[in-house]
Order: structure tokens, then C-alpha cells, then sequence
């Protein structure tokens, strides 16, 4: 007899959406994630479990930000093309040279070169290399500079223990060189989350397998973990799990001991497909059991024990068709992958483009199609539908339709979700 699916909490892609980010919020109000210290280029994609500060005055002088000449602002008051200002000429500093510990006296200059130390004080400028001109060792300056003009004041960009990075801010190489310029060597993170990926069905074999013709192989486990790598989780492959309810029960509950389970296949309503009738013995809380979504509608996420007594944790029954695997992913088990990491679940990466070719499809769902963006245009690739992996790899991005639109036409500015 086949298990009967729970299709009354079947909801719209806005409210999994919404319970997902729900649960990674309460994951990082209520979850206690171990921490370690990693080399700071080992903690690139990680997140950062302490709070970073500056260790003196960013910049810890008056820097300036262009070549040219550092000058008395007011000496400068109504240069011009044709009422040039001749100042004297009294020494040159570059980057890496110590402070110019002498006050500019009225008439005088300094060359300058960027990234060196202006003259203390708030009342020079520098005047730019292109709006002057030298003679021997006097110059013209042509165009008025205010007072601090292309000069970076000393503590602008951070004072000396200000909170440069805090924790739950995903490290990269911005972060990294943030880092490096306070001497960080080292950095806490939080430790990457395991991530359990099942893949379940008799028509599954490992990658390594010659298929016979009713078969596939387990590309969906390599898809996930590679996913997971990206959201910066720690993939455990667990063994495939036939259609068998004594092994799929022994593999789910495997997988329930690690912080997150993401099983592939068995959540349709086909008599094999046993995924829910499994987590239901287990004792599985539903917050969803499908989306109004294509392609992935089948989409199940809960929360269940390994074992009477263990810990409950979140799990995901994704479709077992390969791009309705990877767009469920994305969607859905990518912001609680977020929280276990310890950062806040991060917006899905939507922006604006002018469709190619018109669209036409049937209401009802929120669809992601394969698509290629190329500068400010988008144009969906052509697919065989959910399996097809082939064509989804040529993409970058899903043209997202709203349930409503039957007809886009060519020209129209669409949402586009990035692939992650």
C-alpha cells in the first residue's frame, strides 16, 4: 500500500521560503556551533567566530590618494586656467616614507605620491599632478583645492579598536585582507557543519558503475556535495539506499546523526517512493511536505531523531531529478546550511534582465528555468526538463516566471536567480 503524501502542507514557493529562513534564524538563536582556529587562508568561504578589530588608526597617518603636490588649501583660493598659483617647490615624499614632520609655509609645495604621507594637519590638499605644471623648482597650480581634498585623514577609514569584521561575516578575500592588515595570521571560525547527502532508488549505481539501460548513476550525491563545498558545509555521502524500507530507514537515521540530511529521490507519490513514510516512523515533524514550484515541487523539509533521546535536526527530501535537485538546493537548503555555518541565511541573489526570447508556460507555479545571462540580457537555454543535466550545465542563472504569467515577451525585464 503507498504511503499517503501530507499534500496539505504543499505551499508557495514565498512561504517555504519563508519557513526555511525561520528555521536558520532560530538554528543561530538556538544552536551553540563549535569553533576553531584555522590559518587565514584556510578560513577563506568559512565564517569568522570572533570579532576582528583594528589595531591602530586606519590610516594611521594623512594619506594621500593621488600624485601631485600637497599644498595650503588657501594658498590655492581661486587658481585657475588663467590665474594660475606659483608655489615654491620645498621637497618630495613617497609611499612608505616617514611622516613630513615640517609645516608648509605660506607659498611652498610638497611633491607628493600616492599612498605617501601628507603634512600633519587639516588644512593642506593635494593638488593633482594633471592640473599643475613645473618650472625648475616652482610649479603652477591651476585649479583650487578645498582643505583635505584627495587626502585620506589618519583613523577616516577605522579608529584604533573599532570593530572592523564581526562574527557570522562569511570570509572572503576582502575579509582576508582585512585581516592580513591587522597581522591576523590566525582567525576563529566556526567549524563547517556535516552535511548528509542520501540518494535513494533501485535505478541509482555508484559513479564508478556501468549502468545497464534502466539505470543511472549517482550523480545527484556529487552535485550536492559540490553545493554544499560552496555553501560551506562538509559533505558526507552516505551509501545509495535502495528501495527497501529496513535499509532506507537505517541510512536516514545515519544520516539524522549529522547536523543536516539532504535526501535525493523518494518523495514523489509513487508506490516506491518511501522517503516520508520512513521519516513518518521516525517520528518526523513536517514543515513542508512540497512548493509551488517547477521544477522541484515535490520538495519535503522537516526536522527528526537518529533515535528515541538523540537530537532532532532539520532534513530535506529534494526530487530526485538532477535539476530540480541542484534548484532545490539552492532555494531552500542553502539558508539553513547558512545557519549551521554560523552566518545569518543570506538572500537569494536575484537581479533584473531583458529576456531574449518571449516565454510561454502554464500557471500555477513559480518556475526557474536554465538560462544564460550575458551582460544586461537573459536567454533560457533550450531543456528536456528536469533531468536534463546537459543543458543545465551551458547556464548560469534560472529566469524565475511568477505563478500568475502564462506569456512573457521578448524585451521584458525578468528576475534572474544566480546560480550559486
Amino acid at each position: 500500500m503507498a504511503y499517503a503524501a501530507h499534500s496539505e502542507r504543499v505551499l508557495s514557493f514565498e512561504e517555504a521560503r519563508k519557513v526555511v529562513e525561520e528555521a536558520g534564524h532560530e538554528l543561530l538563536r538556538t544552536r551553540r556551533a563549535p569553533t576553531e582556529k584555522v590559518g587565514l587562508l584556510d578560513s577563506a568561504r568559512r565564517v569568522l567566530a570572533e570579532e576582528i578589530t583594528a589595531d591602530r588608526d586606519f590610516p594611521p597617518f594623512n594619506r594621500a590618494t593621488r600624485d601631485g603636490f600637497a599644498v595650503r588649501a588657501v594658498d590655492v583660493l581661486g587658481a585657475g586656467e588663467a590665474t594660475p598659483v606659483r608655489l615654491r617647490v620645498v621637497g618630495e615624499t613617497k609611499a612608505g616614507a616617514p611622516q613630513y614632520g615640517v609645516a608648509l609655509k605660506p607659498g611652498e609645495a610638497l611633491e607628493i605620491m600616492t599612498g605617501a604621507p601628507a603634512p600633519a594637519g587639516g588644512e593642506y590638499a593635494v593638488a593633482m599632478v594633471e592640473h599643475t605644471s613645473r618650472q625648475g623648482d616652482e610649479i603652477l597650480v591651476r585649479r583650487t583645492v578645498r582643505a583635505g581634498e584627495n587626502i585620506v585623514a589618519a583613523g577616516s577609514e577605522a579608529r584604533k579598536g573599532a570593530v572592523l569584521l564581526g562574527p557570522g561575516h562569511r570570509i572572503d578575500h576582502a575579509a582576508i585582507s582585512v585581516a592580513a592588515s591587522i597581522g591576523k595570521t590566525q582567525v576563529e571560525v566556526y567549524q563547517r557543519p556535516r552535511i548528509a547527502i542520501l540518494s535513494t532508488g533501485d535505478e541509482i549505481v555508484e559513479i564508478n558503475a556501468t549502468p545497464q539501460v534502466h539505470q543511472i548513476r549517482n550523480s545527484n550525491s556529487y552535485s550536492l556535495a559540490a553545493q554544499v563545498i560552496a555553501a560551506g558545509g562538509e559533505p558526507v555521502q552516505l551509501p545509495i539506499a535502495a528501495d527497501n524500507i529496513s535499509v532506507l530507514r537505517e541510512l536516514v537515521q545515519k544520516g539524522l546523526e549529522s547536523d543536516l540530511l539532504l535526501l535525493s529521490g523518494g518523495v514523489s507519490m509513487g508506490k516506491y517512493d518511501l522517503v516520508e513514510q520512513v521519516l513518518e516512523e521516525l517520528g518526523a515533524k513536517f514543515l513542508f511536505t512540497g512548493a509551488l514550484i517547477q521544477p522541484g515541487k515535490p520538495v519535503v523539509f522537516g526536522l527528526a531523531s537518529s533515535a528515541p533521546g538523540q537530537p532532532a535536526h532539520y532534513f530535506f527530501g529534494l526530487p530526485g531529478n538532477p535539476v530540480s535537485t541542484m534548484v532545490t538546493f539552492e532555494l531552500f537548503a542553502r539558508p539553513v546550511i547558512n545557519a549551521l555555518c554560523g552566518a545569518p541565511p543570506a538572500p537569494l541573489r536575484l537581479l533584473q534582465a531583458r529576456l531574449k526570447l518571449e516565454i510561454k508556460t502554464k500557471t500555477g507555479l513559480t518556475r526557474f528555468l536554465p538560462a544564460f545571462l550575458s551582460g544586461s540580457q537573459v536567454e533560457m537555454v533550450r531543456w528536456q526538463g528536469s533531468g536534463d543535466i546537459a543543458a543545465t550545465a551551458q547556464t548560469n542563472c534560472y529566469v524565475v516566471v511568477p505563478p500568475d504569467r502564462e506569456t512573457i515577451p521578448a524585451g521584458t525585464m525578468v528576475e534572474v536567480l544566480l546560480r550559486g
